[in-house]
């Protein structure tokens, strides 16, 4: 049986479609990887962690399976190159076209 996570979010590949993906703030996404800022950023610039969400003009964040996701993969011990992949896969299921139900057409256009 493998070992339980240490944290209770749902990985890309266990969350059902329709579960709410809480987004975390970067204090939460340094905490459950337990790298420092400057470490985290290089990781994004090396595409071993995905690309940030943005949710305002001044603020962003990391969907927590993602989050759960790149964690599990490194505690597997899969080399760098499945974990670029797998940033490459849980970047591109962002824009599977999910549709946000009661927003208008407009409200739903990527800019």
């Amino acid at each position: 049986m493998p070992p339980k996570p240490a944290h209770d979010f749902p990985t890309a590949t266990t969350a059902p479609p329709n579960l709410l993906r809480p987004i975390l703030r970067l204090p939460g996404v340094l905490s459950a990887s337990g790298d420092k800022k400057s470490t985290h950023y290089l990781k994004i610039s090396q595409g071993l962690w995905t690309k940030p969400v943005r949710l305002g003009a001044r603020a962003v964040g990391w969907p927590s399976d993602e989050v759960a996701s790149l964690i599990n993969a490194r505690i597997a011990g899969k080399s760098n190159e499945e974990i670029r992949d797998l940033v490459k896969q849980l970047e591109s299921a962002r824009g599977a076209g999910t549709r946000v139900k009661g927003l208008s057409d407009s409200a739903q256009r990527k800019d």
